[in-house]
């Protein structure tokens, strides 16, 4: 099976998210079950090829052939959407030139997919020219749409829509058009041969109002070609009995050494050095979408009786409410406005607990990996959270809240706390949840059967 794999961002590469972390993974996860792959992604600034020429790059990694579109105009900026101030005006030009140059790239070197897989609004444009414009090309190619977060859609001004280079039949409410604009994602979805989301509850929750961010309607028509998949996590870099960044190794079998994370950690940060207070840890977008308006709602309350360290950058508004706190709480908080990977893998492996109290979560990472790290996850009944997280008193491996506001948060820490306090318990829930397995190997394999049911 031949697969056309086109993303905006994949890791090492290029990342502002999750979606660069499946798509660093998924691609080489399903070469491994059989499938002949070329991942597609534009030339960001400081990426180098293998190969390069005037049109595109190449680096091949493992069985995978990474293809490296080329625009210097486009793709040589220091970021990949836009700047703090906001998105790059030219966006739509910008993506729109990368998923033509995708398909005459693909006729240049006589690659023909069996399926063209997208990702988010920044390659729907690849599934609405191939049913439009280039639709005697590639005739016989599926086309699947993997939505990672319907919240982002790529929405522009009508004025804009000659850019697309299709025809104005297009934009209309069945189409492209949405509220007066160009909808790119609803493009890719009403084009698309399959719609997949990143976990089966999510795929449910997207066809209400609540969590359809206006496409509901939409994805309902779509319901027979629309599956959740759960993403996976790569065991080769989260993995802490290798972890280069931690301050000591430790694996299911030796989860004292885990503590001396936790020790060094606090020591570090300039926290009371206490082992029996409860650490609590949070990697995240500092977004109303994580759970940050009621944490930070709660954080007060919350820090008179444990430790929290969060990472992350996000909404200004947050970033200056996190700061006060921190100022007044030193011993019990630490802040940090940044993203830095050695900073979350500490963070992972030091604490007790992993905070995930997001309002919608499409599937998350997090909590998959706080597992692998013996660290226990605390988080909201929603989307991806939903599927992966069972709550303590149900035998599960975590502890969940059902009614999103910051007294529940609260409590649900608390509750969290009286097991941790019983050694036993703590110990035997611990070695649990780093038996449990999210790898790619399996969700590939779910892929595949995606693939061949279009097929």
């Amino acid at each position: 099976m031949k697969v056309a794999f086109c993303s905006s961002e994949v890791f090492p590469f290029a990342k502002t998210g999750g979606l660069a972390d499946v798509s660093g993974a998924l691609p080489w996860a399903l070469a491994d079950e059989g499938c002949e792959i070329k991942v597609f992604m534009p030339l960001y600034k400081n990426i180098k090829p293998q190969i390069l020429n005037q049109y595109f790059g190449v680096s091949k990694v493992g069985k995978v052939e990474v293809i490296f579109v080329r625009n210097d105009n486009y793709f040589l900026r220091d970021a990949l959407y836009g700047t703090p101030k906001g998105d790059y005006p030219d966006n739509l030009e910008r993506f729109s030139f990368f998923n033509n140059q995708v398909i005459e790239i693909m006729k240049k070197i006589n690659f023909n997919p069996d399926i063209v897989h997208c990702n988010d609004w920044q390659t729907a444009p690849l599934i609405i020219f191939l049913r439009t414009k280039y639709k005697d090309v590639f005739k016989n190619a599926k086309l699947v749409l993997t939505i990672h977060n319907l919240a982002y859609q790529g929405i522009f001004p009508q004025d804009k829509f000659s850019v697309l280079g299709i025809s104005g039949e297009y934009f209309s409410i069945q189409y492209l058009e949405f509220y007066g604009k160009i909808n790119l994602l609803k493009g890719g979805i009403v084009f698309a041969d399959m719609v997949n989301t990143v976990s089966p509850t999510y795929a449910k929750q997207i066809q209400t109002q609540e969590f359809g961010c206006g496409l509901e309607g939409v994805l309902r028509e779509k319901k027979d070609r629309l599956m959740g998949i759960l993403n996976a996590i790569d065991y080769s870099v989260w993995d802490p009995s290798k972890d280069k960044f931690i301050y000591k190794n430790y694996s299911s079998r030796n989860l004292d050494d885990k503590y001396i994370n936790k020790n060094r950690f606090q020591k570090e940060l300039g926290l009371a050095e206490k082992k029996n207070t409860l650490l609590l840890g949070m990697v995240s977008r500092l977004a109303e979408q994580k759970g940050i308006d009621i944490l930070s709602k709660g954080l007060e309350k919350i820090l008179k009786k444990y430790q929290v360290i969060i990472l992350g950058l996000g909404e200004k508004k947050y970033h200056k409410i996190l700061q006060d706190i921190e100022k007044g709480n030193k011993k019990s908080f630490v802040l940090f406005l940044k993203f830095d990977e050695e900073l979350a893998h500490k963070i992972y492996a030091s604490c007790d607990c992993f905070l995930l109290p997001s309002r919608f979560e499409p599937c998350g990472l997090s909590q998959m990996i706080s597992y692998r790290y013996a660290t226990v996850p605390i988080v909201h009944h929603t989307g991806g959270l939903a599927d992966t997280v069972v709550d303590y008193s149900d035998k599960g491996g975590g502890f969940v809240f059902k009614n999103y506001s910051e007294i529940d948060l609260i409590n649900t820490i608390d509750r969290a706390k009286e097991v941790f306090d019983r050694k036993d318990e703590w110990l035997k829930l611990l070695k649990k949840i780093t038996k449990y397995n999210f790898s790619w190997k399996r969700t590939a394999k779910e892929y595949i059967n995606m693939y061949r049911i279009i097929l």
